[in-house]
C-alpha cells in the first residue's frame, strides 16, 4: 500500500512539472528553452508540494463522504445543464440579446447555484434515507453504530465473553488477523509469561467464536510498513471507520487519537456492576487493615473495594457490613460501610447491670468521610 501511494505521488509530481513547463513555454515564448525549463520545473515542484501537502486534509474524509460529493456534483451539473438549455431557448425568442461575457457570467452563476443545491440535498438525503447504488451506500449517520476494533489487551480480559454473550456487542466486534497471527507466534516462540498470555487470549477468541449471535468478524487489512502496534491499530480503526475497545487505556490517550473514540472496557464493566444502596447489608471478607484506626478493607467478587469501619478486628473473616455510601473514582468504585453491630458484639464479654441483667457494651458507630 505504501509503494502504491508513493508511486501516485511521484506520478502527480511529474505531471505537475510537465504541465508547468508547457505553460511557461507557451506564456513566455521569447525566453530561452533552458530558462523556460528552469521556471517550469520550479513552478511544477511548487505545485506538487502543495498537492502532496493537502493529503493530510484529505485523510479526514472517508469514501462515503467523497461519494456523496461526487454524486452531488454530477446531479448539480445535470441540473445546471438543463436550466441553461431552457434559459437559452427562452431568450432566443426575446427581442433583446446579450454578449458572450454576460452569457458566460449567467451560466457560471447557474452552475454554481445548481451544484451547491445538489450537493446540499445529496448530503441531507444521505442522513435521512437509505439509498443503495453500486459501490455506494448511504446510511443515516445519526443512527449508525460503528464497529468495535479489538486490541491485544482486551483479549486478556475474560469478562469480554460475558459482555459479548449478553447480546450488547452483536455484529460489531472486529478482530485484526495480524493480532491473531502475533498470538500464535508468541505461543510458539515466546517466553513462559508470553505463552500464558497468548494462550489465555486465544481461549477468549475461541469462546467468542462459539457465541452464535455475536458474529465476530476478522479484518485482513494490514500495514506491514508500520512497526508500532499502537500506530497500526489506530490506522486500521481509521481505515475501517471503527472505534477502539481496549482494557489497556494507559497506552492509548484519547487526545492523541483523531476521529476515533477509545472505549474503556473497564468503564463499561463498572457501569454494569450492581449498585449498592445506602443501608443495604453485604457480606465481605476483611483482607487487610485500612488507613484509619479500626478500619478494614475487603473486595467484592467484581473487584470493588469495600472500606469497613470497625472491620480491623476481623482480618481474614467474612462479616456482615452495612453500606454507608458509594464513591466513584477513576479506577472504579469504593464502598464505605460500617461493620454490623452483631459482629461487634460477637467477641465482647457481656456485663451485668445493677439489677443483674445482661447488657451489651455501648454500640460503636462509624461514618464514612
Amino acid at each position: 500500500m505504501d509503494i502504491s501511494i508513493s508511486f501516485i505521488r511521484s506520478a502527480f509530481a511529474f505531471l505537475a512539472v510537465i504541465l508547468a513547463i508547457n505553460f511557461t513555454s507557451v506564456l513566455f515564448k521569447d525566453n530561452s528553452l533552458v530558462l523556460n525549463l528552469l521556471m517550469g520545473s520550479a513552478g511544477g515542484l511548487f505545485l506538487a508540494i502543495i498537492l502532496i501537502s493537502s493529503e493530510k486534509y484529505v485523510k479526514k474524509f472517508n469514501l462515503r463522504t467523497f461519494n456523496t460529493l461526487i454524486i452531488g456534483l454530477f446531479l448539480g451539473f445535470l441540473l445546471a445543464k438543463a436550466v441553461s438549455l431552457i434559459l437559452e431557448n427562452m431568450t432566443s425568442f426575446a427581442p433583446f440579446s446579450y454578449g458572450g461575457d454576460v452569457k458566460n457570467l449567467i451560466q457560471a452563476v447557474i452552475y454554481l447555484f445548481c451544484v451547491f443545491v445538489a450537493v446540499i440535498m445529496t448530503a441531507r438525503a444521505a442522513e435521512e434515507a437509505y439509498v443503495c447504488i453500486p459501490f455506494v451506500k448511504f446510511s443515516p449517520h445519526s443512527l449508525q453504530k460503528k464497529d468495535l476494533l479489538l486490541d491485544n489487551a482486551i483479549l486478556q480480559d475474560a469478562r469480554l465473553i460475558d459482555v459479548a454473550a449478553s447480546g450488547l456487542l452483536d455484529h460489531h466486534l472486529v478482530l485484526p488477523r495480524y493480532i491473531l497471527a502475533e498470538l500464535y507466534a508468541q505461543l510458539e516462540k515466546g517466553d513462559e509469561s508470553a505463552k500464558a498470555r497468548s494462550k489465555r487470549a486465544l481461549e477468549v477468541v475461541k469462546k467468542l467464536e462459539s457465541i452464535p449471535t455475536l458474529g465476530l468478524r476478522y479484518s485482513s487489512t494490514d500495514f506491514p510498513e508500520i512497526k508500532d502496534p499502537l500506530e497500526k491499530l489506530i490506522k486500521l480503526a481509521r481505515f475501517l471507520d471503527a472505534n477502539l475497545l481496549t482494557s489497556d487505556i494507559s497506552q492509548i490517550q484519547q487526545s492523541n487519537v483523531e476521529d476515533i473514540r477509545v472505549i474503556k472496557f473497564q468503564n463499561l464493566c463498572n457501569a454494569l456492576k450492581p449498585l449498592s444502596q445506602s443501608g443495604e447489608y453485604i457480606n465481605i471478607k476483611i483482607q487487610r487493615y485500612g488507613k484509619e484506626p479500626r478500619q478494614g478493607v475487603g473486595y467484592l467478587d467484581d473487584g470493588t473495594m469495600v472500606v469497613v469501619n470497625g472491620g480491623a478486628e476481623f482480618i481474614g473473616e467474612v462479616i456482615k457490613a452495612q453500606v454507608l455510601s458509594v464513591k466513584h473514582t477513576s479506577s472504579g468504585r469504593m464502598i464505605f460501610s460500617n461493620a454490623s453491630q452483631e459482629n461487634l458484639y460477637g467477641d465482647e464479654e457481656l456485663s451485668l447491670d445493677e439489677e443483674g441483667l445482661e447488657t451489651h457494651p455501648h454500640p460503636k458507630n462509624y461514618f464514612a468521610v
